[in-house]
């Protein structure tokens, strides 16, 4: 099974992904081209790496509204031109982010977003925790350090498990969705409403 060169680089101009990646799929795929880039599109390495430093100023606000008007969430969805932001696809994706949000119920866009003093505390709380468990100090830190990776996993949309597909986050879905519209995407922002709440 040969592996040229032009084929290598006919899947990099259709992705955008790198060298090896493309080797490895036209190998996986027993070199059939369609399959080749179903295989990187479900590794998410087509070009989402590629465009993550592209300006993402065009987009929509998807919202949802659940439980006979009891939940409703805005979503800001951002990607590089309007004429992506217009498609089907993406605006399916904003309102299957905004549902998401809705049933799930996350507090950051992504880690990066927590306040320092948040993940402290939460830190103090699972150490005190592992301490109690008589456990030695170095397997304490890992403890909480194990911890924190949850509790990242609760908090944050990207993160989170999708909702309609368990099997993979939503950033994985962010992913997908970048390399089949081939253009770098952001969820910015969200607000939910939950009657009653807030009070």
């Amino acid at each position: 099974m040969e592996i040229s060169a032009e084929m290598v680089r006919e899947l990099r101009e259709k992705t955008g992904a790198g060298i090896m990646d493309c080797k490895k799929a036209l190998a996986a795929s027993k070199l059939n081209f369609e399959e080749a880039v179903t295989f990187l599109r479900e590794k998410g390495l087509a070009s989402a790496t590629k465009r993550a430093d592209k300006a993402t100023s065009e987009g929509i606000v998807g919202s949802y509204i659940h439980a006979g008007g009891k939940v409703g969430v805005l979503v800001e969805v951002n990607c590089e031109t309007d004429f992506v932001a217009k498609t089907d696809e993406f605006q399916s994706f904003a309102k299957d982010i905004a549902m998401h949000i809705a049933a799930l119920n996350p507090q950051y866009v992504k880690r990066e977003d927590i306040p320092q003093d948040v993940i402290g505390k939460e830190r103090a709380i699972y150490r005190t925790q592992a301490l109690e468990s008589g456990k030695p100090e170095k397997v304490v830190e890992k403890m909480v350090d194990g911890k924190i990776e949850k509790f990242f996993q609760e908090v944050c949309l990207l993160e989170q498990s999708f909702v309609k597909n368990p099997d993979i986050t939503v950033k994985g879905l962010l992913t997908d969705i970048m390399a089949k519209l081939g253009e770098n995407m952001a969820v910015k922002r969200f607000v939910r409403f939950k009657v009653g709440e807030g009070e």
